[in-house]
């Protein structure tokens, strides 16, 4: 049992207390928020190590041993994450020094950020189903904040479409687990798949699975629960969108893999090929909307929906490779998807419209904007030798191996459509004759840049990186290929 795992959920909890006290005084709220956010990406690097080092670490709270009592759990793939959100959480945070403007930093956007943060990590990091749910509304009633601060006319109508599907979401997840709990008498994740395990799965828990999938489905975005999706993410301004984009969505696909590959994995023949038919539908809906619409945020958007479906494909063909890629993909998207944000977010501020059609020509005079949204659209693709690349290969390997011939050809397929999409983008917006937009000379473009910068350059080196970075990648995948390697770490001599 180590404290040491607790620390990146500590730091942005205190860090948001702190803030709350200094809300008008923005400066001071700055170097907080950001000095606090840099601190918990060292923490976050070093857990990462130290879980490479000795193994799965966890903390029973309070000293009640599991499964009596709540555990915090970080295993590989959840350490990796929570390293994932704490870096995307820093770059969003300086992002939004030159962007977020100053109304909204004192109505407590620095302080909604960190509890934000709070219960994204809380999420990865719990071994509790119930405090899963916790920390789902901790993220959730932050995102509100989030959301609504601004008080435009879309934000208000998108946040009450966004509140009710989460309301209604969170009734069906505690009712979940409610049943869950009446079936196993437990809360613990790991004891609940021992007691799953000597079940088997009947049709009451091939219900529940049915069940969680619903749940996490509507807060991942597959279909056909994706509906509130792209009003909710297209209302907030950039730093937002980029946050919301990069790990809100990715807490309900990281539930899905968790629970799909340690709970309901005595009838996959039903729950996973229901997975998976899903998945397919939600990559082709996702490119279908991608393609369809001039708008880049909402072209950014539907490129969401085709990653989640591609990431739970491989989770739903259930081998070593897909899921090893699917590991590896979700952490490149969650990166590349902020980068992409970030970027998108730079040419509305200096267009001042996120409608393609009438923006043109921003190359000549932003080429290091321009150069760098080619990269990431690049790495968004998965053009060799980037971290695209690497996470689909394995997914669609894995499909042919499980002899998955269509659900793989369609993964595959969607490269090419991805890449078509984003690249719409790069073509129409950056390339052709330059045009003058109002309000363009009053936007820090070097300044803001600094952020997708530091997105890009960590996803390319992702990628061409990979052999360094493929072991801890496959340590986290065999937590999700073999739970008895989880189940004994958390429950010991139990």
């Amino acid at each position: 049992m180590i404290n040491f795992l607790i620390l990146p959920l500590l730091i942005p909890f205190l860090t948001g207390i702190l803030l709350i006290f200094f809300a008008k005084n923005v400066v001071i709220q700055r170097w907080i928020a950001a000095i606090s956010a840099l601190f918990n990406v060292v923490i976050a690097f070093l857990l990462v190590q130290k879980v490479r080092n000795d193994g799965i670490q966890t903390l029973d709270v309070s000293s009640w041993q599991a499964p009596f009592g709540i555990t915090l759990v970080s295993d590989m793939l959840s350490a990796l994450l929570v390293l994932t959100t704490t870096i995307i959480a820093f770059t969003s945070i300086i992002y939004s020094f030159r962007s977020i403007g100053v109304e909204r930093e004192k109505y407590f956007y620095y302080p909604a950020l960190n509890f934000l943060i709070v219960g994204v990590i809380g999420a990865f990091t719990t071994g509790d189903i119930f405090n899963l749910f916790v920390f789902f509304e901790v993220l959730l009633m932050a995102s509100y904040v989030l959301l609504v601060l601004g008080g435009t006319k879309i934000q208000l109508r998108e946040t009450i479409k966004y509140i009710l599907v989460n309301v209604i979401s969170s009734a069906l997840f505690v009712i979940a687990v409610a049943y869950l709990y009446s079936v196993v008498g437990t809360l613990n994740m790991a004891h609940i798949s021992v007691r799953l395990d000597d079940l088997g799965q009947s049709g009451i828990i091939t219900v529940i699975a049915v069940l969680f999938l619903i749940v996490f489905g509507l807060k991942g975005g597959i279909f056909p629960l994706y509906f509130w999706l792209p009003g909710s993410y297209y209302a907030p301004p950039a730093p937002v969108m980029a946050l919301f984009g990069a790990l809100l969505t990715k807490v309900g696909v990281y539930a899905i893999m968790r629970t799909y590959t340690l709970f309901f994995i005595h009838d996959t023949g039903y729950t996973h090929q229901l997975l998976m038919i899903l998945t397919i539908i939600t990559i082709v809906v996702g490119v279908i909307g991608a393609i369809a619409f001039s708008d880049i945020k909402k072209i950014i958007i539907y490129n969401i929906i085709v990653a989640i479906g591609v990431i739970l494909f491989g989770v739903s063909v259930m081998t070593p490779d897909s899921l090893t890629g699917s590991v590896f993909y979700l952490i490149h998207d969650m990166v590349i998807k902020a980068a992409l944000f970030l970027l998108i977010g730079i040419m509305i501020a200096i267009t001042g419209t996120s409608d393609l059609r009438k923006i043109s020509g921003l190359i000549r005079r932003y080429p290091g904007l321009g150069w760098t949204f080619f990269i990431a659209a690049l790495v968004l693709a998965g053009i060799p030798p980037f971290s695209g690349f690497v996470g689909k290969v394995l997914i669609v390997k894995g499909g042919f191996e499980s002899e998955q011939f269509w659900g793989a050809g369609i993964v595959l397929a969607s490269s090419l459509l991805v890449l078509f999409s984003i690249m719409k983008i790069f073509i129409n917006g950056f390339w052709g004759t330059p045009q003058d937009y109002k309000g363009e000379t009053n936007v820090p473009v070097r300044k803001l840049l600094i952020a997708p910068v530091i997105l890009v350059t960590i996803s390319v080196l992702y990628g061409v990186g990979s052999e360094i970075i493929f072991p801890y990648i496959s340590q986290a995948a065999e937590t999700l290929a073999n739970p008895s390697v989880y189940i004994e770490a958390v429950l010991k001599e139990w």
